[in-house]
This record gives C-alpha cells, structure tokens and sequence, in this order.
C-alpha cells in the first residue's frame, strides 16, 4: 500500500492485533499512533507488542471506551494535531474516533452518527423513524420484562447487549427456554478482551427474526455512498448466533442485492453518516430486508479480505484513502468470489490437529489459519472470539469459493479430551 504517509500521520484509536500486524505489512514505520486504554495496554500487553511493530511509533493511553476527553489529549499529545486521518480500531472506538476527527478537522463518521451506531437501541429508534423495516423491540431492565414481551411472540425472542460486538451475550431464546435464566449471560456478558470492564450497556429484547442473513458494506465519502457490496452470512443454529463462514459477493439475484444496498443506504442517509465504511446487517424476513445491527467501522470476520480478493482490490486501501479525503474509485462488479470458513473446535482439551495438510491442498483454498494449539482448553462457541480459526478461499462464483472454504474446514479433524 502506498499511503504516503508520514511519522504519526495515522492515528487508530483501539485496534485488534491483527489489524496491527496488517499495518506492519503495509504501511510506513512510524506512521501509526495507537490510542489505548490504560487497562487494555496492560491486560494484553501492547506496549511489548507494538514494539515488535515498526509500523506503531508509540502507544498513547487514553480513557475512550466511556467517554474521550478530547481537549485533554490534545493537551497533553500535542503531536496529534498534525494527523492526516483517524480511523477507529474496534467496535468499542468508534465515537471516540468520530470526535476526534471532527476536532481535527478530519473525515469521519460524525459524532451523532457514531453514537447511533454504537448502540443497538438507539440505532433501532432511528431505523424505525426513518422508516426502514424493524422487528419489533423494547429496552428492558429485568429479566421479568424480557420474558412479558417473548410471550407476546410465543415464548420467543432475542436478547442482546445493546454496547457489544462479535455476537457476545446475544441469545435467541425459544418457547422452551427459560427467558429469566437466560437474562445473566445478556445482561452480564463475558469480558470482552478488547473492551473496559466498565463499559456500560443495557439490554435489548426483539422479535425473531426468521430468513437467510446478509450483511452490507458501503464505503461512503461526505454522505455519498461510492461503494457497495452485499456478503452472504451464515450461522450456527441454537441459542447462539455466532457467524460460522460468509460469502463475497452474495449469491442473490441482482434485484436482491439492490434492495440490501439500497435499504444500507437509506440507513446511513439518515443517521447523517459522513465519511468512512458503515457495515450493516440484516435478515431478508417474509421478502423484506429487516435490519439486524449496524457498525460504522471496518468489518470483522475477514470480510474487508473477501471484498479484495472478490474484487480484485485493496478494500481497507481504500479506506484509509477516504479518511484521508481522497475519492478512491472500486471495482462496480466483482471478477470472482471469495470465502471464509470458520473452525468451531468441539468443547474439551485439544490433544490433536489433523488434515491441515489436505486442508491446504483442498482446490480454491488460499490460507488455513489454526487460532487454537494442542493443549489449549477449548471452550463452546458463544462469540466470534471463541472460533478456533479459519479457511479462506477463492472461486469463480459465490458457490464453488462457499464450497472450496467448507470442503477445507471438513479435512481438519479436532480431537478434545
């Protein structure tokens, strides 16, 4: 990538370690500054870490996660100021970002939009008055409220946490379920690794939806949407809807995937969204686009990889181009296909991995990641964090690239105590 960008030109605020290592490989050294919290540089270590990374000139630590001091880093980071853009990290920096570029005088999201998008009840109330199709919902405070509303519904519903990503603590809860034994693991979800222990967040009841899933990705630059693509997502069945593989492009017909981008695009229209790449989900529910969740940051899951590849592009190039004010020009139409599927290792102690040599040989297949070793203790799958790994690969259609990635995932052979 060719970014021209100068020593501490690029400010992440947040950033998973992956993202990090990308930038090593692609980017200046010295050209990002990381704003950390305090507590997440010292659980996971970065300040060791990005040290290994040339590409990190410093660590700034900062409370962002409830609520950044802008004027107070400024203060005491004057550095700062010289930036050329902002991007967020991670879920959990996205206003804080938002705010931070505005007050440079840089593109972003917008603050108002941020702070839609960073909360699923709020974004929820603007999906409703912008007229765009909602299951039905209420924010609730007691389990005892949670069960009142799935019995309106037959006993079903969904609970989720309204500030977390990755599918933790959401639970599709059905008529056999208990609602009131389910609440804890929504309303106290599990730390995530990359967020505050204190950052707040409520609980949010909803409607089951029923239908095939998809998730929309625009790159939008002043308002104006420059780019679209619809992914094809799939996920485990039971309580817990953590994605398992997705697709670039969607296999749908072209009216279908019109609809999606077009229903994305209405969405960040009305949030006021600004600049950057808005990542929405929805369920095609009865033959209507019904929206799941919003971020307005880059997408997980290997999903700007699988734009690229399909593409035949540099998604997170273009990116970081807009936030650097530029009107980077993508592909209108994919010139093949791409997948990822993911590895969900069975519950126990791993004592062997087999087949990832045939894994790798499997035709279409790119890359086989193994994110869990022999010996690791292996828990169920209840967020994306929790998945032991993946398959990526390549095709000339949605379906042989979606069938290459699961002919790899099938040759690996986990076995726990």
């Amino acid at each position: 990538m060719d970014l021209d960008l100068g020593r501490d030109e690029m400010i992440v605020v947040g950033a998973s370690l992956g993202m990090l290592h990308w930038f090593a490989e692609e980017l200046p050294a010295g050209s990002v500054v990381l704003v950390e919290e305090p507590e997440i540089i010292a659980r996971r270590d970065v300040t060791a870490t990005t040290a290994r990374l040339p590409v990190v000139s410093r660590v700034v630590p900062a409370r962002y996660q409830t609520g950044l001091d802008v004027e107070e880093l400024l203060a005491r980071e004057p550095g700062l100021t010289t930036a050329r853009l902002v991007m967020p990290g991670l879920e959990y920096a996205v206003g804080a970002a938002a705010r931070l570029a505005e007050r440079l005088g840089l593109p972003g999201a917008g603050p108002q939009a941020a702070d839609v998008f960073s909360d699923k009840h709020r974004m929820r109330v603007l999906a409703d008055r912008a007229g765009l199709a909602n299951p039905a919902y209420e924010l609730v405070d007691s389990p005892q409220r949670a069960a009142a509303f799935a019995a309106r519904f037959g006993g079903r519903c969904v609970l989720k946490p309204t500030r977390r990503s990755g599918s933790l603590g959401v639970q599709l809860v059905d008529a056999a379920d208990d609602v009131a034994a389910a609440w804890s693991a929504t309303a106290a979800p599990e730390a995530p690794v990359e967020a505050a222990t204190d950052l707040p967040t409520e609980v949010l009841v909803e409607q089951t939806l029923v239908g095939p899933e998809y998730s929309v990705e625009l790159l939008v630059a002043d308002g104006e949407v420059s780019f679209g693509n619809v992914t094809d997502k799939r996920v485990l069945p039971g309580r817990r809807p953590v994605e398992t593989g997705h697709t670039v492009p969607s296999a749908l017909p072209a009216d279908g995937r019109a609809e999606l981008v077009a229903a994305a695009t209405r969405l960040a229209a009305a949030a006021g969204f600004r600049t950057g790449v808005l990542h929405s989900e929805w369920i095609v529910a009865d033959g209507v686009p019904t929206l799941v969740e919003c971020a307005a940051r880059l997408p997980g899951d290997m999903i700007a990889a699988l734009i690229s590849l399909a593409y035949e592009c540099s998604f997170i190039d273009a990116y970081l181009r807009t936030l650097r004010g530029g009107r980077p020009r993508l592909p209108a139409r994919p010139s093949g296909a791409a997948a990822v599927e993911f590895l969900l290792p069975p519950p126990g102690t791993l004592t062997a991995v087999d087949g990832l040599r045939d894994a790798r040989r499997v035709p279409g297949v790119l890359a086989v990641q193994l994110d869990v070793a022999v010996g690791d203790r292996v828990g169920e799958v209840t967020s994306s964090v929790r998945r032991g790994g993946h398959v990526l690969a390549w095709g000339a259609d949605p379906a042989e690239a979606a069938a290459a990635a699961r002919a790899g995932a099938d040759r690996l052979r986990f076995t726990v105590a």
